[in-house]
């Protein structure tokens, strides 16, 4: 089993475009560090994912990250971002769920695999779980930010292989 921890962000979008369960679907378990379940629940959190994390899945784990670090590495980041990474070098995790730049940065210079919301919802498509252009679209509809290039180049790829998969299976 891979391990694999998330950051707030990307467990918050899929939350909105009701595509968390993705998750499940793709990881055996997801951990996250108390204060990623604390910024999912706070008060200016959305709604839809306040309840979702009053009732988490039972493949979400929550553990409590102990300790703190003076890393300068780390300092930079926001609370959940440290966190996140504090608990996966903690729990060895191998992959971690971040959008913010830095955090990823971050991450990958401390050797993990990173992705972000579009990188899940992608390896869905690639999958054949969802369509990747439908969650895109509710994705936009969110505060999610992204540039236009980003998306554009995330549908090509996933265009491609949709293609390449069609011509795979002519006669």
């Amino acid at each position: 089993m891979r391990l694999v921890v998330a950051d707030t962000t990307p467990l918050n979008y899929l939350v909105l475009i009701q595509q968390a369960d993705l998750l499940s679907a793709l990881f055996d378990k997801v951990f996250i560090p108390d204060v990623v379940r604390d910024e999912l629940s706070h008060d200016e959190a959305p709604e839809k994912v306040r309840q979702w994390i009053a009732q988490p899945p039972l493949w979400l784990e929550i553990l409590f990250q102990s300790g703190d670090s003076n890393d300068p590495d780390l300092a930079d980041l926001d609370e959940g971002e440290r966190a996140a990474i504090l608990l996966a070098i903690q729990i060895g995790a191998e992959f971690l769920l971040i959008d913010d730049r830095d955090g990823v940065k971050v991450a990958r210079n401390r050797g993990f695999a990173v992705t972000g919301t579009l990188g899940i919802l992608d390896l869905a498509a690639s999958r054949g779980m969802i369509r990747l252009n439908d969650a895109i679209e509710r994705l936009k509809s969110t505060s999610f930010r992204a540039s236009p290039d980003l998306f554009a180049a995330f549908l090509a790829r996933s265009s491609r292989i949709d293609e390449s998969e069609a011509g795979e299976t002519r006669p």
